[in-house]
């Protein structure tokens, strides 16, 4: 089960087509952290190709004799898209890095650190993303539509790698639940994680829906609302668990309907609305072509950019 991602686009669905390979989808992490120079810590600034993050942990594990837990990092990358990440070893082990590299692997930049890189060391992610297939006759619709979202935000739905291929709510509700245990710890994660990001991206839904019927651009607040510590606009939506602040009034009666007591996993709040930066784009007539370039913040998936653009989901 998982919930159509509905945008308030109101143009017919587009059928331009894109694909995650290492030549269509590129991505490049902007750390929002400075590297003192100075430390017991080697950050490598990693390109890769064809290699999860998990992948590339096990092999830099394994190629520089590593435990896995002293590898450090900022956020999780695709594996069917080139993707430059920054890594965090121990100083010690660092005369060995250069052994990384191969045919999908190269270290193109180090930086020496006083501290071990965590998830959330990210300010954002800059894409680089190729639209195919375009009717040459929509383009002032892709146009108007990337202006609009640039102007206005979009909604920061978790995108459908979020959930995996099988994509199984009932598993992950059991995994969530404690009711069926996996020796992987980081797929035992993964599973709850996804289990409290569908009721995430159902609530978001909801309250699209909501906004739509108002006739709104954007995301409608009401009594009750959440908002984030550091920018009063912006509405959270709630990752149901323990530890976690839930909304009153008329947003919690509908927040409510999106929510699990039961769940044993620490809960979160997430921006619901977001602003793309920096985008480009360039068309090319020849391939019938759109070259995207933009900046989301840390978390915030570049397929639910494009799935704003076409008005549709894509898997």
């Amino acid at each position: 089960m998982q919930t159509q991602r509905i945008f308030l686009q109101t143009h017919e669905p587009l059928n331009f087509s894109f694909k995650q390979n290492k030549y269509d989808f590129i991505v490049d992490e902007i750390p929002n952290i400075k590297f003192t120079g100075k430390g017991s810590f080697l950050i490598l600034r990693i390109k890769k190709q064809f290699t999860s993050t998990w992948e590339l942990l096990s092999i830099i594990s394994e190629t520089l004799n590593i435990d896995e837990h002293l590898i450090g990092y900022a956020g999780l990358k695709d594996k069917n898209a080139t993707t430059t990440q920054y890594i965090s070893i121990p100083l010690n082990k660092s005369k060995e890095y250069k052994h990384l590299n191969s045919k999908f692997i190269q270290v193109i930049e180090t930086f020496i650190h006083d501290q071990k890189l965590k998830i959330g060391d990210l300010k954002g992610n800059k894409f680089k993303i190729n639209l195919k297939d375009i009717d040459p006759q929509t383009l002032p619709l892709i146009y108007q539509t990337i202006s609009q979202i640039q102007k206005h935000g979009m909604p920061n739905y978790f995108g459908y790698q979020r959930f995996g291929k099988e994509n199984n709510f009932e598993k992950s509700k059991r995994i969530a639940y404690g009711e069926e245990l996996l020796r992987d710890k980081k797929l035992d994660k993964f599973m709850k994680l996804a289990y409290q990001s569908y009721f995430f991206n159902a609530w978001l839904a909801k309250r699209l829906e909501m906004s739509k019927e108002e006739g709104s651009n954007k995301l409608i607040s009401i009594k009750g609302d959440i908002f984030n510590l550091h920018d009063r606009t912006v509405i959270t939506g709630l990752l149901p668990g323990r530890e976690i602040l839930r909304a009153k009034d008329e947003a919690g009666v509908i927040e409510e309907k999106f929510d699990d007591i039961f769940i044993h996993e620490k809960g979160y709040r997430r921006d619901a609305w977001i602003k793309p930066e920096n985008i480009k784009n360039k068309f090319n007539a020849q391939y019938n072509s759109l070259l995207l370039e933009f900046t989301l913040p840390k978390g915030s998936y570049a397929t639910v950019f494009i799935e704003n653009i076409a008005n549709k989901n894509y898997f």
